[in-house]
This record gives structure tokens, sequence and C-alpha cells, in this order.
């Protein structure tokens, strides 16, 4: 029989009401075998989400030697929650003996990873569903990396014979037997990989919003809903800020060609998103699938004569930032210049040393930094068959009176990314949309 698995993020699992919708989307489909949770989010605004109080735990267990104070705000949360739910489960002893191994392990992803253990462990209850903590099934290389063949022989493993089973989302176990966590919002990469190793016929990331938007919902009024696109449209709108889902989750599920389908917790009606391996991805017609950018980047301009002439040149300049652990976003070139696209924040404290290493590295004719740039990447798989898209993207930005400081084309034609002032950036992005969509 087909099987799905259903991650439901911060949102769904914020209090007992909310549980109570998610245990009914469950139940509606005997396919949804498999549940990963991530930790309860906010229940309104000004409240606070349970993984920012335990990275506070941490920090008051720095400082005093235990988290005792900030943790009994986590306690009463999930109190309040199995009080609610009516639940058997005696979580006053469950959460006295996690606040005791937070003490004891002093690390910092055993802290942050509480708040999925823990809402796992209620919904496991609220469900009749075993509970699989991620902790056995879900293993790290030593350089951080996810040990994919024996994390999802233990977890196909673990989930034979379940009817049901719960997984706490954001976490597993380092080399050393020690929690490690995935990077924030690392519960949508759990799911993934669950779903991999279960073979799953469907990945349902159950949200608050009905799936993906065409950009950004605070920049343009009702931006149209994209029903479907591809792991690359996917890959490249993530990367670039739209971050329904974690821009990594993707890797477990496409080698796998399982399609993944954003839904939404309060809206299980609306038919959400479906993401789609290209052998299975059919083109929707829109010549531009989405837009999506961020601010705050520096772009490092390099000239040289002759510089495609001198062998080595991009890695002389590379090796410099590499010396100073900064990665590259983009790298645009002509035949004797060359620019680093590289977030602001990479460089705080570094800049000058990189510019001067450099100048020894390749003694350049000029080396130039332009700051406060934003990128706005245009996406789609439409644009590569469609005569005079670039032509309309730039007559758009133009007419919006919008000075392009760069211009980056994938060799795949699946995107054009410009930089722009960040003064720019709202004003260019509601520019593209309308070109494109009205």
């Amino acid at each position: 029989m087909a099987v799905k698995v259903c991650k439901f993020g911060g949102t769904s699992m914020a209090d007992a009401n909310v549980i109570n919708i998610v245990k009914k989307i469950i139940d509606g489909d005997s396919q949804r075998r498999y549940i990963v949770v991530s930790a309860p989010g906010k229940r309104y605004s000004g409240d606070s989400k349970i993984t920012d109080l335990l990275y506070a735990c941490h920090g008051e267990l720095n400082e005093s030697g235990t988290c005792k104070k900030t943790f009994a705000l986590v306690a009463s949360r999930f109190t309040g929650i199995a009080a609610q739910l009516g639940l058997k489960i005696d979580i006053g002893a469950v959460l006295e003996q996690t606040r005791r191994r937070i003490d004891a392990e002093k690390s910092e992803d055993f802290t942050a990873s509480r708040g999925e253990y823990l809402c796992a462990r209620i919904i496991a209850e609220v469900l009749d569903a075993k509970f699989i903590d991620a902790e056995e099934v879900i293993f790290f290389n030593a350089d951080g990396t996810l040990d994919g063949d024996r994390t999802y022989k233990a977890i196909s493993a673990a989930a034979a014979g379940c009817s049901r089973a719960v997984f706490p989302g954001f976490y597993g176990c380092d080399v050393h037997g020690k929690v490690k966590t995935f990077s924030r919002g690392g519960s949508d990469i759990t799911g993934s990989v669950v779903a991999r190793a279960v073979n799953a016929s469907l990945y349902e990331n159950w949200t608050d919003v009905s799936g993906f938007l065409a950009c950004d919902p605070n920049l343009v009024d009702s931006p149209r809903r994209i029903r479907s696109l591809s792991y690359k449209e996917l890959r490249e709108l993530s990367y670039m800020g739209a971050n329904v889902l974690h821009s990594e989750s993707i890797f477990p599920v496409r080698k796998a060609n399982i399609p993944i389908q954003i839904r939404n917790t309060f809206r299980p009606q609306d038919e959400g998103t479906l993401i789609l391996p290209i052998s299975r991805y059919t083109h929707s017609g829109n010549i531009v699938t989405g837009i999506a950018g961020k601010k705050n980047f520096t772009v490092i301009f390099i000239e040289k004569s002759l510089m495609n002439k001198e062998v080595g040149f991009v890695r002389k300049v590379l090796s410099v930032l590499e010396s100073e652990n900064i990665s590259v976003e983009h790298i645009p070139s002509g035949i004797d210049t060359m620019s680093l696209v590289i977030s602001a924040d990479a460089l705080v404290g570094k800049l000058e040393r990189v510019k001067e290493g450099i100048k020894r590295a390749v003694e350049p004719d000029t080396v130039r930094v332009i700051e406060n740039i934003a990128l706005v990447a245009t996406v789609g798989h439409g644009m590569s068959s469609s005569v005079g898209t670039s032509a309309r993207l730039f007559g758009a930005i133009a007419a919006a009176d919008i000075n392009v400081k760069m211009i980056d084309q994938g060799s795949s034609e699946l995107n054009i990314i410009i930089g722009v002032d960040n003064d720019d950036y709202e004003k260019c992005i509601k520019a593209i949309y309308a070109e494109f969509f009205r």
C-alpha cells in the first residue's frame, strides 16, 4: 500500500486546538502513516517559540549551571497542551527527566532539540502511534553531513510493521553519540529523510500557508499561488529567500523521485503546491514560475588587463576567501573583470583583509567594493523557450527607474539574477511581478 510522510510545522503544534486539527487531518487518510513534528511555535503575536525558549535555556545554563528558571516556561507550555488533550502520559516526569538531562549534557544542540522530542512524545500519545526517537535512527558523519546509508536502514527497520509512527524533527546523532541538530527549520529535512527511508509515495509538508506564492505577499498584494514546480525551481526560489520549505530538504526525496506537497493545516481543503522531479513535471505555460530575493550583499569588483590569459587567476582569488572561511554566492565575470557577490554578514570584520589578500594574490589593476546590494531572482523553466524574456524583464525594471548593478544568468537558463540597491529591492520585485503576472 502506498504510504505518505507528513511533516507538521511549529504553528501546527502551537496548542491543543491545532493539534486536534492535525489529528483529524491524519485520521482522514489511512496512507498518512509516518508523522514528523516540529517544536510548538507561536500561539499569538508576541508569544515565544519553544525552540527560542530552549536556546535561552542554554544561555541560562552557561551562566548559572542550570536552566531551571527558563525551562519552567517550556514545561508550563507542554503541561498545558497535555492537560487540554487529556493525555495519560506522565508529562511532568518526562519534563523533569528532560531538564535534568539538559543540565547534564550542557549541549546547545541537545537543548534546542528538546522541543521536537517533547512534541513528538505528545503526538505519539494523541495518535496512539509508535514514538521513534530521531537520536536513534538519524546519523551524521564526522563532517556534519547526513550518513544516508546508515540512516535510511535504521529508519526502515524501526518503522517496519508500524501502522503509524511519529518522529521528532530537527535532530539526529553525531559520530560521538551526541545529539546534533540540522540548521534551523531542519524538521523539513527530517521529513524528507523519513520519506526516502520508507519509500513514500508522497511527502506532505503541512504549514500555515497554502503553498508557494509567485512572490513575497508582504511586497505584492495577493500574489498568484504556484500550483506545481520542479525541484530545480524550488531550489532556486528557496535559496533566494522563499522560505516556505528548507532549501536542503529536497535532496533526499529528489534521489528517490518522491514528490513534495505543501499543504495548509488551517485550510486542509486547499490543494497547495506540488513539487515534482523534472521527469514528472509538466510546464504550466507560465514564462516565470516565481520571483524571490534577498538584501544585504557586498560585491567585490576586480579588474585586471589580460585576466583571461592568467592561469589560476580565479583559484588564487577564491583561495583568499577560503582562508577567511567565506563562501561566494555568485561570480559574474567579463574578459578582464570578475565580481564576487558575498553576503555582507560574512564580511563583517574581514573586508579589508580580503581586499588586501586579493591585491597580494593577483595584483589587480582595480579592486572596488559595492555595498548594500539586493539580489532578485526571476525563476522558471519557461524562460529558456520564450523569446524576449530578458527584454521584458529589463524593460520593466527600466520603466520603474531602477538601476541594475549586476546581472548573472545561470547556464541552464532557469533563472536570471540581478543586483540592485537595497533601497530599490521592493520596487524591483513589484515591477517584475507586474510584468509577468499582471
